[in-house]
């Protein structure tokens, strides 16, 4: 058996039990936006050395948890590690970003494209998760994680970060049998992947759709949210007799929470754009909620950054189900100073919401 968790507050929120206090993470808090993690990427040569060295990985998941009391931990790694896998020749370049050397536009280069063996070609990830857990020694639940199949395909078939989205949408509309068999065979990944995370220690899981947001309505059903929804379907849910919480987060999909809670997940992560309470009458407690405070918030003052912590307390209201987070990424120019001031708000108005 496993060491128990001394702090399970993130895991029972996701589910919905209750908690004394709000339990708080923030996306990307493993990062640029660290001293320490700078020096150690700068050391070990570049951001792919990190990802795929395991105790590098460890050593980055671990420096927040040192300088801040987060309630969760969240395996270092990038979501494009599965297209990688698949030969497709990830390489970042310094200011651009990822992009890929064999991006695939036509339905011959996507049947080529092979399902990776997370033992395997992905064993670095299934390492680096069985590293942590181990080093957590049971302080924070541990997060895994995978990007959703919609967001890997637009990297991949555009070849690097995009604004407009033409090649990804133009296969899409031109060719939908293509992008669909793109998008199940990435869907079939994603459930391999995952669930090799949990069987090496991951505690939770959380699908990042990071590009969702930029579909019309129907395409978001069908080319997003149907993979999301079969990934859902696919998962391990219960592991070494736990309950493996799974979250699901769509940036700018505010207008489509209740179809994204109709899915069978745990909690929903929402970003900025939408009022929690307005988020939490339309999942109409089918599940938790996760966030959602502007990135940006973290530039202010110490006073504004309470108040907005504030703000998102009172608009989720009493009650369990809420983690508190960023509604995405925090950015990397931000003073840690400023987290800190973030989290300790979180830590001392949160209680009173929790009786």
């Amino acid at each position: 058996m496993s060491i128990p968790l001394r702090n399970d507050r993130y895991i029972k929120a996701c589910l919905r039990q209750e908690v004394d206090r709000t339990p708080v993470w923030m996306m990307r808090q493993a990062g640029r936006y660290l001293p320490e993690y700078r020096q150690l990427r700068a050391e070990a040569g570049s951001f792919m050395d990190l990802c795929t060295n395991p105790e590098l990985a460890c050593e980055v998941t671990l420096q927040p948890l040192r300088r801040f009391p987060l309630d969760a931990a969240i395996l270092f790694s990038d979501i494009l590690t599965i297209p990688d896998a698949m030969g497709m020749g990830l390489y970042f370049t310094p200011g651009e970003g990822p992009a890929f050397k064999n991006p695939v536009r036509d339905m011959a280069a996507i049947k080529s494209l092979p399902i990776p063996d997370p033992n395997q070609e992905l064993k670095y990830v299934t390492d680096a998760v069985s590293t942590i857990r181990k080093a957590l020694k049971g302080d924070v639940p541990l997060i895994g994680f995978s990007g959703s199949p919609w967001t890997l395909a637009t990297y991949m078939v555009e070849g690097a970060s995009t604004k407009n989205f033409s090649l990804v949408k133009g296969l899409m509309y031109q060719d939908p049998m293509a992008m669909h068999a793109l998008l199940d065979k990435l869907a079939d990944s994603i459930i391999v992947y995952l669930n090799a995370q949990v069987a090496a220690g991951a505690q939770s899981l959380m699908i990042f759709d990071t590009w969702g947001g930029v579909l019309t309505p129907s395409d978001y059903q069908e080319f997003s949210l149907r993979y999301m929804q079969k990934i859902v379907d696919g998962l391990t849910r219960e592991y070494d007799g736990q309950k493996i919480p799974v979250t699901l987060f769509t940036k700018g999909a505010g207008d489509w929470l209740d179809l994204m809670a109709a899915t069978g997940c745990d909690c929903l992560g929402v970003d900025w754009t939408t009022n929690l309470a307005d988020a939490k009458n339309k999942v109409q407690g089918k599940v938790a909620l996760q966030g959602n405070m502007d990135p940006s918030i973290l530039y202010g003052t110490e006073h504004r950054i309470r108040e907005e912590v504030s703000k998102i307390l009172a608009s989720y209201g009493q009650g369990s189900g809420h983690v508190f987070n960023l509604g995405h990424g925090i950015h990397q120019t931000v003073n840690p100073e400023n987290a800190g001031a973030f989290i300790k708000a979180v830590h001392e108005l949160s209680p009173e919401y929790h009786n």
